[in-house]
């Protein structure tokens, strides 16, 4: 495989890509912004913070340097929090030029700015017309380094850009299945972890999998109101973006979206929570979005909204599951 592909964000799912990437044959540079933590991974030639033993195959070197990360590739992937997301296109656009430039994304969440979607951000930042793509769907980065068998979701308008990054990382454990429908998988990837939060808070209450089930059911419905309103396609929702990842991220304890609910359920501290897990959290910041967009748009999302009061109204979580269930009767759809 002659590809090349610069990958922006050195946590566990950017390093879990980019040695996917190099295992099929793709020449890749890594590119993390702590120079510290870089120089660590260029010495042990693994991430032994975020993807402790996995070693870096030939073709995948690291640097810190943007600039000669983004000239590196035409395809850049972006994969750090969505905090970071315009920051990080910002910084790179001196070195990128329109004609050469090819941009795909693995971060999921919304613009905290305003709420927009990341590709939004990328036409604005960027280039209104540059060949975009995100990549989505029941990932958790420590399998896909394991070689177990998984599927994503490559979302695109320009199709042929959509199968090439499928070339790029698509094996016979990996599968890549494409999509035009950016919005929809956007909006899958970002609910699904506040309702992972709110799944995880459910199980740490001692609720069985009655519980579980309904949250995950229910939940899934949220985001595809959500999801039909912004522009996504009703087939989208019950695919890898949407159904997938939800079921992935609200039932297994990789996630740390789930993590965090579990603890916060079991009446421990929102700071000392964070402190154990130790990597970012997007559904905290995700049930601040999504809230407000619900709102904005007249959305009804009962789960995200009790998700988002405990989180930030100190809504009592036995309470916030209480008032899930005294709301009024009503036909399922």
């Amino acid at each position: 495989m002659s590809h090349s592909i610069t990958v922006l964000g050195a946590g566990s799912w950017g390093t879990a890509l980019a040695i996917l990437a190099a295992k099929n044959g793709c020449r890749v540079l890594l590119w993390g912004y702590h120079e510290a933590h870089m120089a660590s991974l260029a010495k042990d030639r693994k991430n032994e913070r975020y993807l402790p033993g996995q070693l870096f195959p030939v073709g995948l070197d690291v640097t810190s340097d943007l600039k000669l990360a983004a000239e590196f590739s035409e395809i850049i992937l972006v994969s750090v929090p969505s905090h970071a997301f315009k920051s990080t296109l910002t910084q790179v656009k001196p070195f990128v030029a329109e004609s050469a430039l090819q941009i795909a994304w693995a971060t999921k969440g919304f613009n905290p700015e305003d709420g927009s979607l990341l590709h939004q951000v990328v036409a604005d930042v960027l280039y209104p017309e540059v060949p975009a793509a995100i990549l989505s769907g029941p990932t958790f980065a420590r399998e896909v380094t394991d070689n177990l068998p998984t599927a994503i979701t490559i979302a695109s308008q320009q199709e042929q850009f959509a199968y090439r990054l499928a070339n790029i990382f698509h094996n016979d454990r990996f599968r890549a299945y494409t999509s035009s429908d950016v919005i929809g998988v956007e909006v899958g990837g970002a609910v699904k972890n506040v309702l992972a939060i709110a799944a995880g808070i459910a199980d740490g209450l001692g609720f069985g999998a009655n519980t579980r089930a309904a949250l995950i059911t229910r939940g899934l419905a949220e985001i595809t109101r959500l999801g039909i309103k912004l522009g996504g396609k009703q087939e989208t929702f019950i695919g890898l973006a949407g159904l997938g990842d939800l079921v992935l991220t609200c039932t297994d304890n990789q996630s740390r979206n789930r993590r965090f609910g579990l603890a916060l359920g079991q009446g421990k501290e929102k700071s000392s929570i964070l402190k154990e897990i130790g990597q970012e959290v997007e559904g905290i910041s995700a049930a601040k979005d999504t809230y407000l967009i619900a709102k904005r748009h007249n959305i009804e999302m009962p789960i995200t909204e009790q998700t988002y009061k405990v989180l930030y109204e100190g809504l009592n979580p036995l309470t916030a599951v209480e008032n899930l269930l005294s709301r009024d009767q009503k036909a399922e759809s």
